[in-house]
């Protein structure tokens, strides 16, 4: 059979009419989201506290972090409140009796008495004065979920001003860690500034069931202990004997008063001679002056505490201000079976605050240690990009030496601590080199804050060569800046904002738009009855099955063209006969 090119090039156009079909309503404009007030990334005024110095003949390393310690914190918390001059003390927020050290009972050069004072602060709970929460501790920016911790005793206000309401320093989250020295006398005091009953159990620390005096010392009320009320105080006595990483908690109504930050590490370092050990933490971290037996075999050293919080329960001292109701919301109607945890901190803060404060800063060839302490309701996943660290202790136990095993994810239980060593060998197996290697809980819901990402506990190792001079990573991706920012984290701002020159991937202007509920249909407005009722949809089905009718009715016009045509001409000679 003859084939008819242009008779096939028509019928393959007809056919496909209704493809070329264009859309009957235009996409909708791309706006750019105002993101409002931007933070500075890093909020430190006081470069000079990174530096390597020596205050009341206590010597610090350097924190070359954003957000360092305060030197004269840190000089008070090694040599006691009472061994510092008055200038060091009144450069701090420590109270005249926060920290006692006396009695060099074996004569080695070190004190070993040790007389800690902790209270109990309430963080972004009810303010009976003004609408909003007092005093203040963000774990992103605005993100402010109602929190109780331990704090050192202080002086002076709980603000850090009479012009603000954020927190002074030393309360904030997490709960300080407390070191000690392994066999010293340990008086921890409890005073009660609370509005709720609090006890304290050591959890995993050497300690007798009851003190000297025959009182209960395990911080149990159903057991051992009675209820340390609001106005009172209890002191707590040990003597440990092992040393390692453990827990200090509150033991009343555990399920909420640990989920809403009750909870410590307690670190009992080694003996040894002259041996003056930073008794606080004081939001974890970088530990600025390590133990004499740290130093034997580590550079540095790092408490890594992650923490996870749940909304509903962390929303109810923010709602009420009536302690009975706070007690009946808490004890009674919230349940903690059915919870969820939505904020995912390490050392009291989310990414990208964690930039600030929690980097752990690394050169070629050294040995770092970092205690880490899972007192999350979930497991943790600890995932460290570019390194293998080896598990050495597990629970504050040291792990067979010839057993221990080297790996990149560490599964860490509530409550469990593991002590790891990375060492910065660049060998392909210990660290792949120097660089900005982030680590963070591989479960994905630990690394979103409220849902949304990047947030978390994700935190960066950072080489030394890539710290900026403000102490932030000298990053070589996607801008951090828009992520310091109230709006983002309120969920306003697009992910992708900006991610080209045309914003493709931006805010949908629908201004003036009212979407219809998900089961009707959208109803154009139109008169009844006129053609233009028909909708989008409607004529697109229309379209395509005219298209197709017609395509084969072609289609067959010319597959039997012959027959057609000799049909027509015999026609044409009958009618020229007749």
């Amino acid at each position: 059979m003859q084939k008819n090119p242009l008779g096939m090039l028509l019928g393959a156009a007809v056919m496909l009419m209704p493809f070329s079909a264009s859309a009957v309503v235009g996409l909708p404009k791309t706006v750019e989201v105002d993101r409002g007030k931007v933070e500075a990334v890093c909020n430190q005024n006081n470069p000079e506290w990174r530096k390597a110095q020596t205050i009341d003949g206590v010597s610090m390393q350097e924190s070359l972090r954003c957000s360092p310690d305060n030197p004269y914190d840190i000089a008070v918390e090694v040599k006691g409140a009472n061994n510092v001059s008055m200038e060091t003390l009144m450069n701090t927020h420590y109270a005249m009796d926060s920290i006692i050290k006396k009695n060099d009972m074996d004569g080695d050069g070190d004190p070993d008495l040790i007389i800690i004072k902790l209270e109990v602060a309430e963080l972004n709970g009810h303010s009976p004065d003004f609408a909003g929460f007092v005093p203040t501790f963000d774990i992103a920016p605005g993100v402010q979920p109602g929190m109780w911790v331990f704090a050192p005793k202080s002086r002076g206000m709980a603000t850090s001003s009479f012009v603000g309401v954020d927190a002074n320093p030393l309360l904030r989250a997490p709960s300080p860690v407390i070191r000690v020295e392994q066999g010293d006398i340990i008086w921890i005091q409890l005073e009660n500034t609370h509005y709720f009953p609090h006890t304290i159990h050591l959890h995993g620390v050497d300690h007798p069931w009851v003190d000297s005096s025959g009182e209960g010392n395990d911080g149990v009320p159903q057991t051992s202990d009675k209820f340390v009320l609001p106005g009172q105080s209890k002191t707590y006595e040990i003597r440990p004997r092992q040393p390692g990483s453990f827990v200090y908690h509150c033991h009343v109504q555990t399920h909420v008063h640990l989920a809403m930050g009750l909870v410590g590490m307690f670190v009992v370092e080694e003996n040894r001679p002259n041996n003056w050990v930073q008794t606080f933490n004081v939001g974890a971290g970088q530990v600025r002056h390590p133990s004499k037996a740290i130093l034997e075999n580590y550079d540095s050293e790092y408490d890594l505490h992650y923490h996870a919080m749940d909304k509903e329960l962390h929303s109810i001292i923010q709602d009420y201000n009536d302690p009975r109701l706070i007690a009946k919301k808490m004890n009674r109607e919230y349940d903690m079976g059915e919870s969820t945890e939505d904020y995912y901190t390490l050392n009291g803060r989310s990414f990208p605050y964690t930039l600030r404060e929690s980097i752990i800063v690394a050169e070629p060839d050294q040995n770092i240690k970092l205690r880490v302490f899972n007192s999350a309701g979930e497991q943790l996943a600890l995932h460290t990009h570019g390194h293998k660290a080896t598990i050495t202790h597990y629970d504050g136990v040291l792990h067979n030496p010839a057993a221990q095993i080297m790996r990149d994810i560490y599964d860490i239980a509530p409550a469990q601590r593991n002590d790891l060593k990375i060492n910065t060998t660049d060998d392909g197996l210990h660290s792949y080199g120097q660089g900005v290697w982030i680590f963070h809980d591989h479960r994905e819901k630990g690394i979103q804050t409220n849902g949304q990402n990047p947030g978390g506990n994700v935190s960066a190792l950072v080489y030394k060569k890539y710290l900026n001079e403000i102490g932030l990573p000298k990053t070589i991706g996607e801008s951090i800046v828009p992520l310091f920012t109230k709006s983002f984290y309120e969920r306003k701002l697009p992910v992708w904002q900006n991610i080209d020159s045309w914003n493709s991937l931006g805010e949908i202007d629908a201004e003036g738009y009212v979407a219809p509920p998900a089961s009707v249909p959208a109803a154009p407005d139109v008169t009844p009855g006129s053609a233009d009722m028909e909708t989008p949809s409607d004529n697109s089905f229309r379209n395509l099955v005219f298209g197709l009718l017609l395509g084969l009715l072609v289609y067959l016009l010319i597959i039997n063209r012959e027959k057609i045509t000799a049909l027509i001409s015999s026609k044409k000679e009958a009618t020229d006969n007749d």
